[in-house]
């Protein structure tokens, strides 16, 4: 696929039947589940200007192949905010052309004009396709995550 088949932009809000089947493939990736009310909550917040989160669709030929979904965050480490990728799926059949890696850069964009100073996001220690793609646009950050969920 050439780079000019492939357009970065917000998902729109009238797209969410495009965006629903990524993100539960997502979900689904993770054997994760979501309740309907929960995915609507998203969905809104996603298009809510007040909002700080944000999500990015990668079409070709119109059509939604891979989503992104990223936030901005205060830190205590710097006066600018931090942005977290904290999701990026691309369809199946359609990964290795370039289009998660189009994703990344469009997120880190962003962040650059929002002012931020990083660009961070985690993924599984099995996610090993993912992670080639993660080790060659950015470096391992050498941190473990820890989490108590309530």
């Amino acid at each position: 696929m050439a780079n000019s088949d492939l357009v970065i932009r917000p998902v729109g809000v009238d797209e969410r039947a495009g965006w629903e089947p990524l993100w539960r493939g997502y979900l689904t990736f993770y054997h994760a589940t979501q309740a309907m009310d929960v995915t609507d909550l998203i969905w809104s917040r996603i298009h809510d200007p007040a909002e700080p989160m944000f999500a990015l669709g990668a079409y070709v030929d119109g059509k939604l192949l891979g989503i992104t979904h990223y936030l901005f965050h205060r830190t205590f480490w710097t006066a600018g905010d931090y942005c977290y990728l904290q999701d990026l799926f691309v369809a199946e059949g359609t990964r290795g052309l370039g289009i998660g890696e189009a994703l990344i850069a469009a997120v880190e964009t962003a962040a650059r004009e929002q002012g931020a100073n990083r660009v961070h996001w985690l993924t599984r220690e099995e996610n090993t396709v993912a992670r080639g793609l993660y080790d060659k646009v950015a470096e391992r950050s050498g941190f473990i995550q820890y989490r108590k969920i309530f």
